[in-house]
């Protein structure tokens, strides 16, 4: 049986936490092929998170957070 579509209201906040990290990203001057490098994923999985095309796992969300040097809980408030 096939999963049912996110409901919008869980959309919006995955595309607001996509904005957050880009946000945090621009904020520490970095590009989308950096963060990527730093946090040992591939630049089009950061851009497809950023979007909010993608929900991203929790150890690729810590991963991130890392690499930006903020606090986990910045990015998904």
């Amino acid at each position: 049986m096939p999963f049912a579509p996110p409901p919008d209201w869980v959309i919006a906040r995955r595309r607001a936490v996509g904005d957050r990290i880009r946000e945090a990203r621009l904020h520490a001057n970095l590009t989308q092929e950096r963060l990527a490098e730093l946090a040992g994923m591939d630049r089009q999985a950061i851009n497809r998170i950023e979007q909010g095309h993608s929900s991203p796992l929790l150890d690729n969300l810590i991963r991130i957070a890392d690499a930006l040097d903020v606090d986990l809980a910045d990015l998904v408030r």
